[in-house]
């Protein structure tokens, strides 16, 4: 069921099984994966290679397009932070902005309208045949998304159907993310350390880079696995186990190489309350609005955000600091 490499290893093809035994074995794997590292491998019968064939070359079409383009569904211009991010709008610290350029992908939500700023139809470049083939893979690693919210769950000790009815109309983003190769760049971040804000990420990179910060505050790298995806577990999660398992700190250092990057950031629904589910004796964390939370992060590292709460036309509420969460970094002593 699970082996260790860097990270631990676990398959949840069992997740499918009609069998309570077989989920529960993958959950306490789960479980065991995620108090030692916040940080694994995952693999399943359930994951569907095509898609991710498709995926890439259709984003590599899109990155290939002139900038004036790809500036027409600019992030800004969208009603719920989705569409395009060019180089330089993200910034995780003040000293540096990140190296990379990404096209963000929402849930599409068609509904009623909806007052959450994470919320509504996904801005959309004219090609249909990336919304196509977006929208596949989006749909596809959801549906996976929701079995592992009920293995976690499982792994939390309440009932496995626990978070059915609050990841319905989720605020999960699709980030399609391009380091381009800058043979003039040594070393150089391609992004700042961090935690993901939502319950859980699921990440498919197609060349090295990532580091995690292990719990020893040292940063390791993360080589590539062929068919897996990696996994880590994000603030909301962390406060929902009450501290069993810790949000990881990532960043991406080493931008050798062309290098592209699919992770879906799995949240609850908007209004969902988050708070500590795990019965302990004593709550380590306060309840925050989860849409709230992920909203509040958000604007503290995209420039159009930070702009609009300079001017005063965007007031965040109960807003945390950045990298509130995990585990923080060994500083070494300089001589």
């Amino acid at each position: 069921m699970q082996t260790h490499y860097v990270l631990p290893l676990v398959d949840i093809s069992k997740l499918q099984s009609s069998a309570l035994s077989d989920r529960l074995e993958v959950a306490a794997a789960l479980d065991k994966a995620c108090k030692d590292s916040g940080f694994l491998y995952v693999t399943g019968e359930q994951f569907n290679f095509e898609y991710v064939q498709d995926l890439i070359q259709v984003t590599k079409a899109y990155f290939e397009q002139d900038i004036e383009l790809k500036m027409q569904r600019y992030i800004g211009l969208s009603k719920n932070h989705s569409g395009y991010v060019p180089i330089g709008e993200e910034q995780f610290s003040d000293q540096s902005y990140d190296l990379k350029e990404a096209y963000d992908v929402n849930y599409d939500y068609q509904g009623a309208k909806s007052d959450c700023p994470l919320l509504g139809p996904t801005l959309w470049p004219e090609d249909a045949q990336f919304k196509r083939i977006v929208s596949q893979y989006y749909q596809h690693l959801r549906a996976i998304s929701q079995q592992i919210f009920r293995s976690f769950a499982l792994a939390l000790g309440v009932n496995e159907d626990f978070f059915d009815a609050k990841i319905t109309d989720v605020p999960s983003q699709l980030r399609l993310i391009h380091y381009p190769y800058n043979p003039e760049v040594k070393d150089a971040a391609g992004i700042g350390a961090h935690t993901d804000y939502e319950c859980f990420t699921l990440l498919l990179p197609t060349a090295p880079g990532l580091q995690v910060l292990n719990k020893q505050g040292e940063w390791v790298d993360i080589p590539l696995i062929e068919n897996t995806w990696v996994m880590n577990i994000s603030d909301m999660m962390e406060i929902l186990s009450n501290g069993k398992y810790l949000a990881t700190k990532h960043r991406v250092k080493k931008v050798c190489e062309e290098r592209y990057s699919f992770p879906l950031f799995c949240a609850c629904n908007y209004d969902t309350v988050i708070e500590p589910i795990v019965e302990t004796d004593t709550p380590r964390y306060s309840a925050l609005i989860g849409g709230e939370h992920l909203f509040n992060q958000t604007a503290q590292t995209f420039q159009y955000l930070k702009q609009r709460i300079a001017s005063g036309e965007l007031v965040l509420k109960n807003a945390v600091p950045l990298s509130s969460f995990g585990l923080n970094e060994i500083q070494k002593e300089t001589t």
